[in-house]
């Protein structure tokens, strides 16, 4: 086991990305280290500063005093230093393209968040856009428990987000980008994503996290529209 004095994570409540650190660290058996939260928003602090001058965001896992910063660097890094529960399979090809599948997430959560906070013919494309990459993931799982097989991998990691925050992010937009009926692979997956103990440990409360991203919309929306 680490000591914790040899391991901490800089993070942030509701951050899906600190929360796929957290995660992994959970399937691994890593329980003691130091969790910091920081104010990513108003109040940044010197150590997020110093230990991440570059992005200044968080998550930023130090191990050994050294700092790591980037989820899916962190990720493959506590991957590659800890090797039970492997997240990643052996084979060169499929460990690409589940790298490349987990990039393609990043544009999926980018058009999502945007619908969240978008408005008029904006926010009608990005949700098309959505719903049509959401039809990638759908073929991807179809059949399957987790993208991992039988257990959680690196993809359920990194599309994590999709079984928590996209509901919320709907809600507060008053939009409908996941249709169940549609989409029945990602709501199984969903399902038992959510239901995994190690992930349900790491959930943001969902009403907390509801006004936040209330607040947040309405900030952004207050910048970009006016």
């Amino acid at each position: 086991m680490e000591n914790s004095e040899e391991l901490k994570l800089l993070g942030f409540w509701v951050s899906p990305f600190v929360a796929r650190v957290e995660w992994v660290l959970g399937l691994k058996g890593i329980k003691d280290y130091v969790y910091v939260e920081e104010d990513v928003l108003y109040n940044k602090s010197p150590l997020l500063l110093q230990l991440n001058p570059v992005h200044k965001k968080v998550p930023v896992l130090v191990h050994k005093g050294k700092p790591i910063a980037e989820s899916e660097v962190i990720v493959k890094y506590i991957d590659e230093t800890w090797k039970n529960y492997p997240l990643l399979p052996q084979d060169p090809y499929e460990k690409a393209r589940i790298l490349s599948f987990a990039k393609f997430g990043d544009t999926l959560y980018a058009d999502a968040f945007k619908a969240m906070w978008s408005r008029g013919e904006e926010q009608e494309k990005v949700v098309k856009s959505t719903i049509e990459e959401l039809q990638k993931i759908e073929e991807e799982i179809k059949g399957r428990k987790f993208f991992g097989g039988e257990s959680l991998g690196y993809l359920d990691i990194a599309l994590g987000w999709i079984s928590y925050l996209l509901p919320i992010w709907e809600e507060v937009a008053f939009i409908k980008i996941f249709d169940p009926i549609k989409f029945p692979g990602i709501a199984l997956w969903a399902e038992n994503f959510l239901s995994h103990p190690v992930i349900k440990e790491k959930l943001p409360p969902k009403d907390r996290a509801v006004e936040y991203f209330q607040e947040r919309r309405a900030f952004i929306t207050s910048i970009i529209y006016g």
